[in-house]
């Protein structure tokens, strides 16, 4: 059984260059809140030569809209979304420094070629967990575009989230990976 890596956010080179594809991490530390509409503006600022609201480089961004929090609880349901959806924005925020992303599904070839390029790693979160997911998460708090509501930009703190490697800065790919693994388990079938 693998071992599961602790590591802790924001990320560092020296760790993305450690993380494998398929590797269990348990996230500590600091990661920020982003979806579409969030990306949207991000976009929209850069475009205009404006700063992002915070500090991109080195970050963690979780892919999530959180449900409101019950009482004495820091947030909602927090499971996360399909991070297809974000995959146009995100070469950019790589380009920046963006170290991590945190989501499910797959990613583009674009986004997959970025994270090589510019040495980062996507990790995937158990999809319809959102409230076991909400567990690991000890502080919520917007830092920008309140409007949004759901899809607003938060920091969260996080202890031992649990997520694994997808996609690793070497060009890895648990999904690809995955289904080559699965291929050769199935027997050939004989032609009819």
């Amino acid at each position: 059984m693998p071992s599961v890596k602790p590591i802790m956010a924001p990320l560092t080179d020296d760790l993305v260059r450690e993380l494998r594809v398929g590797d269990e991490v348990e996230i500590s530390g600091e990661v920020y809140v982003a979806r579409d509409a969030a990306h949207k503006r991000f976009a929209a600022a850069l475009d205009k030569g404006e700063a992002l609201p915070f500090e991109i480089r080195d970050q963690v961004l979780y892919y999530m809209g959180p449900t409101p929090a019950p009482e004495g609880r820091p947030i909602g349901s927090a499971g996360p979304t399909t991070a297809g959806r974000i995959d146009p924005y995100t070469p950019r925020l790589l380009a920046l420094g963006l170290r991590g992303m945190i989501g499910k599904g797959n990613r583009s070839p674009a986004v997959r070629e970025a994270m090589q390029t510019y040495h980062a790693v996507y990790f995937v979160a158990i999809g319809g967990a959102g409230a076991l997911l909400a567990r690991y998460i000890t502080a919520s708090e917007v830092v920008a575009y309140a409007e949004l509501g759901a899809e607003a930009v938060r920091r969260l703190r996080v202890a031992q989230f649990p997520a694994i490697v997808a996609n690793d800065m070497y060009g890895g790919d648990l999904f690809e990976s995955g289904k080559q693994q699965y291929r050769r388990t199935i027997p050939e079938r004989a032609e009819a």
